[in-house]
C-alpha cells in the first residue's frame, strides 16, 4: 500500500529549497554607490585641485578671489574635470565653478557662503590670522528662530557667548554685528569668521570677552535688491529695539546701560549700525562702520545736530582704496568734521570685499568697552 502522506510530505520538502533558490536568484543586486568628487583637495605642497563631475558639458572653468578670472579646467575619460592652481597663499577666498557659461557653487564642497541666492563656495587655507581657529578657549554660536511681535515676520538670528560662558556668572557687554547687503544673519561666522576672531583676541587679552548677536539685516524680503531701503532699515531697528534686545536680556547675562551696548555693521550692515546706532543713542554709545553704504543725511540729521560728543564713546568708519563706496565715506567724514563731530576714520588698502571687513572687526572689537 502506498504511504501517500509519506510520499507527499517528501515532495513538499523537495521544492522548498528550489523554491527558495529562484527567489534569491530573481532578486536586483544593489548598486554600488559611486565614489564622491571631492573639491577642492589642499595638498601639502599649497596646491589646490578643484574637480567636478560633468561628463555632457563642453567646457569648464573656476574662477574666484584667488584667481585672475576664469581658470579653464581639464576633462578626463570618466567625465570629471578638474584643475590645479598651484602655491595659493593661506587666507579665505570665494569662488565659483562655471559649467558651460553657468556659474555655480562647488557641489563637492559643503562650504557655502550664506547669501540669498548662493552661488560662492569657500575656500579656506589655514595659516596665522586672526580669523583662523586656534588652540585656545572658544566659545559658543547659539542658534534662535523666533517670531517678531513688533514687525509680524518670522525671524533667525545668531548669538556668539565667549569662552568660560557657560560655566560662569559674569555679565557681559553686547555687540550687534550686522552683514551686508544680499547675505544673511549666518555670514559673520560661516565666512567671516567672527567668533574664531572674537576668540582669538580675548585669548590674547586684546579685547573684552563679549556677547555678539548677528540678525538678518532682510526683515523685508523684498529688500533683496535695495540694500538702502529705509523701509527695511526701519523694520530691522524695530525688531532689534523691540523684540531682539529684551528677548536677549532675558536669555542671556548681559550687562545693563548703553556703554556696555555697541553696533557694527558692513556695508549695508554698516548703512544700519550708523541709522540705527547714533539715533538711538540711549542704547548704544558704540558705533562702527565698515565699507558703509552711507544713509541719506536726513536719516541721521537729528542726531547730528545733537551734542554726539557727549553720548558717544566711539565712532570708528573704515573703508578701503578701491571700494566704490569711497566717495560717500569721505563725504560722511567731512560732514562730521565739519560739525566737530569726534570719529576714528581709518582710510585702509583694498576694496569692498570679506578679506577688508575681517581686518576691521579685528582692528575695531579691541576698542570697545574699555
Amino acid at each position: 500500500m502506498i504511504n501517500y502522506f509519506r510520499l507527499t510530505a517528501v515532495l513538499c520538502v523537495s521544492f522548498i529549497p528550489v523554491f527558495s533558490m529562484a527567489a534569491e536568484s530573481t532578486k536586483p543586486k544593489k548598486k554600488k554607490r559611486p565614489a564622491p568628487i571631492v573639491s577642492p583637495v589642499l595638498e601639502e605642497s599649497g596646491a589646490v585641485t578643484f574637480r567636478i563631475s560633468a561628463p555632457d558639458a563642453d567646457k569648464a572653468a573656476v574662477t574666484g578671489q584667488m584667481t585672475d578670472g576664469n581658470v579653464a579646467m581639464d576633462k578626463g575619460n570618466d567625465g570629471v574635470w578638474s584643475v590645479t592652481l598651484d602655491s595659493i597663499e593661506p587666507g579665505i577666498y570665494e569662488y565659483s565653478l562655471v559649467v558651460d557659461g553657468i556659474r555655480m557653487v562647488d557641489p563637492g564642497n559643503p562650504k557655502l557662503k550664506p547669501m540669498r541666492s548662493p552661488r560662492t563656495s569657500i575656500l579656506h587655507i589655514p595659516g596665522d590670522h586672526s580669523y583662523d581657529f586656534k588652540d585656545v578657549p572658544h566659545g559658543t554660536v547659539h542658534y534662535h528662530a523666533y517670531q517678531s511681535k513688533p514687525i509680524n515676520r518670522f525671524r533667525e538670528l545668531q548669538v556668539y557667548t565667549p569662552p568660560g560662558y557657560e560655566t560662569g556668572k559674569e555679565d557681559y557687554p553686547l555687540l550687534v554685528l550686522q552683514h551686508g547687503h544680499s547675505d544673511s544673519f549666518a555670514t559673520w561666522v560661516a565666512h567671516g569668521k567672527a567668533n574664531w576672531i572674537l576668540d582669538n583676541l580675548i585669548a590674547e587679552s586684546k579685547a573684552v570677552p563679549m556677547i555678539v548677536v548677528m540678525l538678518d539685516g532682510h526683515p523685508i524680503p523684498e529688500s533683496y535688491g535695495d540694500g538702502r531701503s529705509v523701509e527695511n532699515t526701519e523694520e530691522l531697528r524695530k525688531d532689534l529695539m523691540e523684540e531682539v534686545l529684551p528677548m536677549l536680556d532675558k536669555k542671556y547675562r548681559i550687562k545693563e546701560g548703553r556703554e556696555n551696548r555697541a553696533i557694527a555693521g558692513l556695508s549695508m550692515g554698516g548703512l544700519h549700525s550708523l541709522t540705527i546706532g547714533l539715533n538711538e543713542l540711549d542704547t548704544f554709545s558704540w558705533v562702527g562702520a565698515f565699507s558703509a553704504a552711507i544713509p541719506e543725511e536726513d536719516g541721521i540729521s537729528a542726531a547730528l545736530n545733537s551734542d554726539l560728543n557727549e553720548k558717544l564713546n566711539l565712532l570708528w568708519i573704515s573703508c578701503g582704496k578701491e571700494d566704490f563706496l569711497l566717495e560717500e565715506n569721505q563725504a560722511l567724514i567731512d560732514l562730521l568734521t565739519e560739525k566737530g563731530i569726534g570719529h576714528q576714520w581709518n582710510l585702509t588698502e583694498g576694496g569692498h570685499s570679506w578679506p577688508i571687513w575681517r581686518d576691521y572687526l579685528t582692528e575695531f572689537a579691541p576698542l570697545l568697552f574699555r
